[in-house]
């Protein structure tokens, strides 16, 4: 089985599309079917059940999937080593934001690397859509995202920065009027749903599912990505909520944005896989640790 294959074959089982697939790895859906096909004469047996509206893996399938992908993930982090030491660089720690304000935290790279010259940094966006992929695949090492994070596979270290947060609406929404809004509020118009499911727990501990009153927070159009959320708030369908940097780094004209005054602060932290053994990561948190949390 060729790599570009074993690529193929883990997306389609994370995605469970083919279109989505290919648009995730930049090839056609004809060349995903090929490649499923092509593993699936190999195997001797069906990996994928697939029906005019779902796609999913047979038994077969999982227990493969279960065999690849960290096998496929330690290949690739030995690809990415090789290419380092090509260069002459010792090792390089790669940090996956979630937050948009990675300027605000210069402190911390400044001293990451003011303490280890030899070693690397770099910062990369990181979706909110499946967040901790590019963690559990080897794409970044550590990942700075809102808590909590609960997830068994992965360690919780110390809290980067707290925010406040701010209420996203059109400037001629009733809402902007005000100096303030309240989490209420957001019980009274609908807001975005993300474009996949995330962990209901660390959903609500961003945007939560029920007022303070106990009515539902109902969610409308969905987003993939930040520019989803402006767009379609601009456009007076929802108000939404961020965290306040928000208001600092993605400033425009058709989008007013207010304090939400009753909010509890949002706490953002590092997180990495459990099994990872790299001093680099430990680097990063004591870092942190020594400087203490940023109150933005």
């Amino acid at each position: 089985m060729e790599l570009r294959d074993i690529e193929i074959f883990l997306t389609l089982a994370e995605e469970l599309h083919f279109t989505r697939t290919a648009d995730r790895l930049h090839v056609s859906p004809a060349r995903v079917s090929q490649a499923i096909r092509k593993q699936e004469r190999e195997v001797g047996a069906r990996l994928f059940e697939r029906t005019s509206r779902s796609v999913r893996l047979t038994p077969i399938g999982e227990r493969l999937y279960a065999d690849l992908r960290p096998a496929y993930r330690e290949m690739r982090e030995g690809m990415r080593r090789a290419r380092l030491a090509a260069r002459g660089e010792t090792a390089v720690l790669r940090v996956g934001m979630l937050p948009g304000n990675a300027h605000d935290l210069r402190p911390y790279w400044e001293a990451f690397r003011d303490r280890h010259p030899d070693w690397g940094l770099r910062i990369r966006h990181n979706p909110f859509i499946d967040p901790f992929d590019p963690l559990r695949n080897g794409e970044v090492d550590v990942l700075v995202s809102w808590l909590p994070v609960e997830e068994p596979d992965l360690t919780v270290g110390p809290v980067v920065f707290t925010e406040s947060r701010v209420l996203l609406a059109t400037p001629d929404h009733p809402l902007a009027a005000r100096t303030s809004a309240s989490v209420e509020d957001l019980g009274d118009f609908g807001v975005l749903g993300p474009a996949a499911p995330l962990p209901d727990y660390w959903e609500d501990a961003f945007l939560p599912f029920e007022t303070p009153s106990g009515r539902p927070i109902e969610r409308g159009p969905v987003a993939r990505q930040m520019d989803d959320i402006l767009t379609t708030v601009s456009t007076g369908e929802v108000v939404h909520h961020l965290g306040a940097h928000a208001a600092r780094y993605y400033n425009r004209p058709d989008v007013a944005f207010l304090p939400l005054r009753d909010a509890p602060r949002l706490r953002w932290g590092l997180v990495w896989r459990s099994d990872a053994r790299c001093e680099r990561i430990r680097a990063l948190a004591g870092v942190v640790r020594d400087l203490g949390t940023a109150d933005l």
